[in-house]
């Protein structure tokens, strides 16, 4: 799990993996080394990010200013900061890591 959750300076970087358009927004575990989210919105016009990061506020308990794309807007595979949190935090609200499939 080190490879996709990082610690920046009381923050937490998170390797994130969407799959948009699917029936509902949940996560569903790890797709390699990346946390894998169900997205219900599409990825036109920003809606996937934006509801990834609203739906990563409200899974960590965070304002939803809290959450930023770091790299990724464009595609599937995202870098994603959330603010104020600690990786022991982050790491309890996660599914359990099984290693890359």
């Amino acid at each position: 799990m080190s490879s996709c959750i990082k610690d920046r300076s009381g923050n937490v970087e998170l390797r994130v993996y969407c799959q948009p358009r699917a029936s509902k927004t949940e996560i569903v575990g790890w797709h390699g080394d990346a946390l894998k989210v169900r997205l219900v919105a599409p990825p036109v016009e920003g809606r996937a990010n934006m509801e990834l990061c609203q739906f990563l506020s409200r899974h960590f308990g965070v304002l939803r200013q809290e959450v930023h794309i770091l790299s990724g807007k464009g595609g599937r595979q995202k870098r994603v900061l959330i603010k104020g949190k600690a990786i022991k935090d982050i790491q309890d609200r996660l599914p359990l890591w099984q290693g890359p499939k």
